[in-house]
């Protein structure tokens, strides 16, 4: 069986644990690494090509994005443009929409697949909030996240003019409401409260309860395990107080990245265009027969 040819775009926490999975996976072979800088190469990818450009690349399959959510749109275009499929872990729930519309234009003209906003939440838990919609079609679904760190609000911190350093931790309050305690180190001679105020002006805390401190170390505070506990009350035809409950804790960039090598395998298993997790089958994220996953898992 001819292996998937999957190229990683970005090397950070993601990427990292994206490359693990690959290997640990019987239909992949990595056919490179994108990274800003190709000369400064670290020991554990000296097996692998590394370049600048997912065009340097030859017969590549799927690019895998790890990169920052507010980049995702260029990288994806510029992959799906060569013909090459995409999946991202895009994670502003409320941009998913506009993000899906724009990449299936691009897919669909360059005959390629981009399946969006591919890790846990959104991803994998989106699944799980549809299924328990379709089990009690009336009733209120809550997501409580936490406690744990985000990397998407951690990398949009990052980005704050100013920030050397930093650190998000997503606490829940319950009922689906959070608070984001944000800890940074300040470049020199940047004042706190203007770097604070930007944090809490940017859409990724803007609706969120956030408090924000200065640290001398973020790294002493760093822990990459995650959480969340999704509840959905509600009625199944006329029946009242059905309960769900879908309880899990994890580390977090390391279970995105696992969601992310089996959408790069659903990708070469769908028509042209883009998708969300909820519009693939999910039969299509497992390697190997499909027969043989419903014989099993039926």
């Amino acid at each position: 069986m001819d292996k998937i040819r999957a190229a990683v775009v970005g090397y950070g926490n993601i990427g990292k644990y994206v490359i693990e999975s690959l290997i640990d996976a019987p239909d992949f072979e990595i056919a490179g690494i994108v990274r800003r800088n190709a000369t400064n190469v670290p020991a554990e990818l000296k097996g692998f090509e590394v370049v600048t450009s997912i065009s340097q690349l030859s017969a590549v399959d799927v690019a895998i994005l790890c990169t920052p959510t507010r980049s995702v749109e260029k990288f994806a275009r510029e992959c799906l443009a060569l013909g090459i499929n995409t999946v991202d872990s895009f994670d502003i729930h409320g941009g998913i929409v506009s993000l899906r519309h724009s990449l299936n234009e691009v897919a669909k003209q360059h005959n390629a697949v981009s399946i969006v906003s591919a890790g846990w939440d959104p991803g994998s838990d989106s699944i799980i909030r549809t299924l328990m919609e379709a089990m009690a079609p009336r009733g209120i679904t809550y997501t409580n996240f936490g406690p744990g760190m985000s990397m998407g609000h951690t990398v949009a911190v990052k980005a704050v003019e100013g920030v050397k350093a930093a650190l998000s931790m997503t606490i829940p309050a319950g009922t689906g409401i959070h608070r984001r305690m944000v800890y940074v180190e300040l470049e020199e001679e940047y004042n706190f409260e203007t770097v604070a105020q930007a944090i809490k002006t940017d859409d990724y805390f803007a609706h969120d309860e956030t408090h924000v401190f200065q640290v001398q170390d973020v790294e002493a505070l760093k822990d990459m395990g995650h959480g969340v506990l999704m509840e959905r009350k509600g009625v199944s035809g006329n029946t009242q107080n059905q309960l769900f409950k879908f309880d899990m804790r994890i580390n977090n960039p390391a279970l995105t990245a696992q969601v992310m090598v089996g959408c790069a395998r659903a990708a070469l298993k769908q028509k042209s265009g883009a998708y969300t997790l909820i519009e693939i089958p999910v039969v299509d994220l497992l390697p190997g027969d499909r027969e043989k996953w419903i014989k099993k898992l039926v």
